[in-house]
């Protein structure tokens, strides 16, 4: 049974979706989920545990396509994975030591400089760069800065960890979107088991929208497989620029 009335729980079916697919390609899809689910009525922390809850499928749906098609193999990702699922855990474990009000005007910020990033900066393409940092490097310091940020915040999680891949790891734009998917999806599955013994995550609801996350994520993967860059870049930057917006209205408000 859901925790609210049918026509909210479609409308979220819906969201996450959406969510799914924009998530899949460029990230931000909590964008969409997040005010949905305060829309239907639930708490800060109810939204977020059911948020952690069906962005868990999107990501794990979105990475598992990447890896079928070639673009990623999980195996290789699993040490760094690890890391980010522990500091995911922590940082939803720490959430209250952080003041919502810092993150909220820091965050437009921050996420402004990552669509101008992708925007202005020339020769982003699929194609790999000079690595910067070495793997090991990147794994225990971006990984579990972005994953703790994850844990106890949120929005534009996955475009972090795009920008680290892109610029640190001299990944090109289509094999860091793929690379983003397995770190996301366990820093939102530390979150989650973190979430659950609260009782704050609407089950029925969140495993509703799960099943739509997974019909998005799957398309959305898809349609960045075959176009690239070319779709990437621009999305990104859109969901970026809107997420900045949008934190910054919370900030002002």
């Amino acid at each position: 049974m859901f925790e609210i009335a049918t026509d909210f729980a479609i409308l979220l079916i819906i969201a996450a979706f959406c969510a799914g697919f924009i998530d899949s390609i460029a990230g931000g899809g909590g964008l969409i989920t997040v005010p949905a689910l305060l829309l239907a009525g639930a708490s800060p922390v109810e939204a977020l545990a059911t948020n952690k809850l069906q962005g868990t499928f999107g990501a794990g749906t979105a990475m598992l396509t990447y890896a079928r098609a070639g673009h990623v193999r999980p195996q290789d990702q699993l040490g760094m994975a690890v890391i980010s699922a522990v500091f995911g855990a922590l940082g939803a474990l720490v959430a209250h030591l952080v003041p919502a009000e810092v993150l909220r005007i820091v965050m437009p910020v921050v996420m402004i400089g990552v669509a101008a990033f992708f925007a202005l900066k020339p020769g982003l393409s699929d194609e790999a760069r000079a690595e910067r940092v070495k793997p090991a490097v990147f794994a225990m310091t971006v990984v579990p800065a972005i994953a703790a940020y994850d844990g106890f915040f949120g929005p534009g999680t996955g475009s972090f960890f795009m920008l680290g891949l892109v610029l640190l790891a001299g990944y090109g734009v289509l094999k860091a979107t793929a690379h983003t998917k397995m770190l996301n999806f366990a820093s939102n599955l530390g979150s989650l088991l973190v979430f659950i013994p609260s009782g704050a995550t609407w089950w029925a609801v969140g495993l509703a929208m799960a099943v739509a996350q997974v019909a998005g994520a799957s398309l959305g993967a898809r349609v960045a497989i075959r176009t690239g860059a070319r779709l990437i870049k621009p999305l990104l930057v859109v969901v970026s620029t809107a997420m900045a917006l949008r934190l910054l209205w919370q900030a002002l408000a």
